[in-house]
């Protein structure tokens, strides 16, 4: 699919609005349906997509995998940042109401800020688990040349 030209110009095309309805879904995601979950997974998405119209080399360039295992830690590290946050400010691990003056205010940040941890480690598993599985035949057949 690499010498596609019609394939190349429509990812090109698209992938940047996936990764614009991956953003609307995290942002939405207090007021409807979606979240972290569903954004990180729609953000896989397109960088799967990308590696499999461009080819995995090209992809491990742009989201390399050191990167990818960054997001895996970054994520929970942000959701337990929240929750800690919770308990340095006299509430119980995860109570987001203490996290400003107004207590609905501090929910809307904690909920946020939790669910951008969902996104970002989601996003990291799924791409971690496909440039393992991508790479794995590829890795077969060297050993055995």
């Amino acid at each position: 699919m690499k010498n596609d030209l019609v394939l190349r110009v429509i990812a090109k095309l698209l992938i940047p609005f996936i990764l614009l309805f991956a953003l609307y879904v995290q942002f939405h995601g207090d007021f409807g349906p979606g979240g972290g979950f569903q954004a990180g997974v729609i953000a896989a998405a397109a960088v799967v997509l990308h590696a499999l119209i461009f080819g995995l080399a090209a992809t491990r360039r742009i989201v390399p995998e050191p990167l990818v295992e960054t997001m895996l830690a970054a994520g929970v590290l942000i959701y337990a940042g929240v929750g800690i946050a919770g308990l340095l400010l006299g509430g119980n691990f995860l109570d987001y109401f203490v996290l400003s003056g107004d207590p609905v205010y501090g929910q809307q940040r904690g909920i946020f800020w939790v669910e951008v941890g969902v996104a970002v480690t989601v996003s990291g598993v799924m791409l971690k688990i496909f440039y393992m599985f991508a790479a794995r035949g590829r890795d077969e057949a060297a050993e055995d040349a």
